[in-house]
């Protein structure tokens, strides 16, 4: 049997999207798989700081996605006790220089529709929707895949598969299926408010993070700074699996009633008109993400709580570090792609742990309450936005 070169992708989320085009730039032939029928991606704004916009922009969608992002000025840390500004990270320009690529936010639709069209451009990637994967098996020459699309079956040989199938992954259930999603106790709720609807001063373009008592805010804006997109996390015993379950807005508007939450940080969720909420999920440390030819990126793989903002980030950076290290192992003997997935495991476990133990940290500094939230705000006011900013350069200035 002759080595195929081609890699199959399962999933059309932004990993998947973005492994697709690096694996592509290195030369392989890509089948994405993707169970939705249609692309709608869930979800309202994400964050794409300089680490992740690096390597889109390398692969040549910085004319698709600066069309669509928005470059913050800075981010603002704000106190839902008093309302005011207790630090602001200068972003903007100046970011951009510092870290040699922008800082952007963008809405995620936008973003999964930019790495669309380029996938779309490319001759040798194919997208499959409404298909799902039914039998996998691994040989000497990589893998054979029984793919259903419709009432007709097909069978596919790939050098390599790559589940990018999110957090509730088929792939992960197949090759670690003690590797399950856990839930945090924690629910994300989003909206968007049109911009106009605002004071103007609420409106300027920065990230804006409301720290409280067991909840936090996180306000910014997109799509040219017509709309704001609001996300705020509160703990929660619901624990449905998916993206965007309706959410009763008197509930979420009760949760900030309280006067211990200040008066913008009410406006901005009584200013929502349709929440949608989800249970946050993550995926414990595992001890590899690979096996035979196969191997996990993205939520699938790290799922993680998002209060570092690096949830899309970490799955760009799978992308490109996986394109990297199978593009090193083409030309090698069948073997080559398993030990290719081994080294790409081995070189992206250690950092992505690290972030999802910032988010987990961020996640308990943000929900202080009384004295230790009082402590909390001098700290980060004597640290100052030189030595705050400083602190993300691990994130930030990280390359392929």
């Amino acid at each position: 049997m002759t080595r195929s070169r081609t890699v199959v992708v399962a999933g059309a989320g932004i990993g998947g999207l973005t492994a697709s085009l690096a694996l592509a730039a290195k030369g392989f032939r890509i089948l994405i798989i993707e169970t939705a029928e249609r692309l709608e991606e869930a979800g309202a704004g994400l964050q794409l700081s300089p680490n992740a916009s690096r390597i889109l922009i390398g692969l040549g969608l910085h004319a698709r996605l600066s069309a669509r992002a928005l470059v913050p000025e800075a981010i603002s840390i704000m106190s839902a006790r008093h309302g005011g500004e207790i630090c602001r990270l200068p972003l903007g320009e100046a970011a951009a220089l510092r870290a040699g690529a922008p800082y952007w936010v963008v809405h995620r639709a936008g973003l999964q529709a930019a790495l669309l069209e380029q996938a779309r451009d490319h001759p040798e990637i194919e997208l499959c929707l409404g298909a799902a994967i039914e039998s996998v098996a691994a040989h000497g020459n990589g893998v054979t895949l029984g793919v259903r699309h419709g009432m007709t079956s097909r069978q596919e040989t790939a050098w390599a598969l790559i589940g990018a199938d999110g957090v509730w992954s088929a792939l992960r259930t197949r090759l670690f299926p003690d590797a399950r999603p856990l839930f945090s106790g924690l629910t994300a709720w989003r909206g968007t408010i049109e911009a106009a609807q605002l004071p103007h001063d609420m409106t300027a373009r920065r990230v804006r993070l409301w720290m409280g008592p067991d909840a936090h805010l996180v306000a910014y804006p997109m799509s040219g700074g017509r709309q704001i997109n609001i996300v705020a996390v509160v703990p929660d015993a619901w624990n449905q699996p998916g993206w965007s379950a309706a959410g009763d807005a008197a509930e979420i508007k009760h949760r900030f009633s309280q006067a211990r939450w200040s008066e913008p940080a009410r406006m901005m969720i009584d200013a929502v008109d349709g929440w949608r909420k989800w249970a946050l999920f993550t995926i414990p440390p595992m001890a590899a993400w690979h096996r035979d030819a196969m191997a996990l990126l993205g939520d699938a793989a790290h799922a993680m709580l998002p209060f570092a903002a690096q949830g899309a980030g970490m799955a760009i950076e799978d992308a490109a570090v996986l394109a990297q290290c199978l593009g090193e192992a083409a030309n090698e003997s069948a073997h080559g792609a398993a030990a290719a997935l081994a080294r790409y495991t081995s070189l992206r476990r250690a950092r992505v742990a690290r972030v999802q133990a910032l988010a987990q940290r961020n996640g308990r500094i943000y929900h202080l309450g009384g004295a230790a939230a009082l402590a909390r705000d001098l700290a980060i006011r004597a640290m100052g936005p030189r030595r705050l900013l400083a602190r993300q350069d691990w994130i930030y200035n990280w390359r392929p």
